[in-house]
């Protein structure tokens, strides 16, 4: 099946969980310690306003941690039902532009954008080399580059205790929120995907050097990770210990090489 037709269902797929997607654990970011949390990593963007695009911003949970630090946020997705719950919770704020459009291709001007940042988008890419740099073209020299995303293919060795008991737990007392009807559809899209057997960092740390960037640095998700186990029930707070998450920084050059240079 070919790349359109794997991202079309892609598209679909998002668009059916729009509406209750902030009731999954993982997506909405409750207030006080965990966007605490979140947030502290966006610090080394730079100091606001920064141009910042943020990618596939789904509800806009993410989008509202950028605009609260004071920068110009661009928040693109290529999910209509997605961005109309976006629009619905920020609507008239200021510094802030939603867009239709896809990760792989913004249609944003080189150039024009301080930083970019996506919270468990690169492994949802079709075309992962194709879209790094897009977004390297997209930064201005010195612009850095913020990914939140995980190893969602398979859980980490130490997490899988906390993986069968979550099994025996849905099996025994399914939760609907969680991915309910949808699993199955969500692991075949998996399965055909570049990352499909897995992200890490050390996966994507080559491809981002040969896309352009430098200073690839890898910062702890521990953080998170605490502050959502000191506000959630049991059962979220096992979720938190079954897969392998990683926040990356990356920086474009100052000045491109020659080499580098369309």
């Amino acid at each position: 099946m070919s790349n359109f037709d794997l991202s079309e269902e892609i598209r679909a797929y998002w668009g059916q969980r729009a509406a209750t997607f902030d009731l999954a654990f993982g997506h909405r970011i409750a207030p006080g310690a965990e966007a605490r949390a979140w947030a502290a990593p966006m610090h080394r963007l730079g100091p606001a306003p920064q141009r910042v695009l943020e990618l596939a911003c789904g509800t806009g949970e993410v989008t509202r941690l950028l605009h609260d630090l004071g920068h110009e946020v661009t928040a693109l997705d290529f999910c209509e039902p997605m961005l109309a719950v976006a629009r619905a919770k920020h609507a008239g704020k200021p510094r802030l532009r939603f867009r239709l459009a896809d990760a792989h291709a913004t249609m944003e001007p080189a150039q024009s954008h301080d930083a970019i940042l996506c919270r468990h988008l690169v492994w949802t890419l079709t075309r992962p080399a194709e879209a790094f740099a897009h977004w390297f073209r997209v930064l201005r020299p010195g612009g850095r580059l913020l990914i939140y995303d995980g190893n969602w293919a398979r859980p980490d060795p130490r997490g899988y205790w906390a993986a069968g008991l979550l099994a025996l737990w849905e099996r025994l007392s399914p939760d609907p929120t969680y991915h309910g009807a949808l699993g199955d559809r969500h692991a075949g899209i998996m399965r055909r995907l570049p990352f499909g057997a897995g992200l890490t960092f050390e996966t994507l740390e080559p491809m981002l050097r040969s896309a352009g960037f430098v200073d690839l640095t890898q910062i702890p998700h521990e953080p998170i990770a605490e502050a959502q186990r000191r506000s959630n029930g049991l059962r979220n707070r096992l979720r938190t210990r079954v897969y392998r998450r990683f926040i990356l920084l990356a920086r474009k050059p100052e000045a491109e090489a020659p080499s580098a240079v369309r």
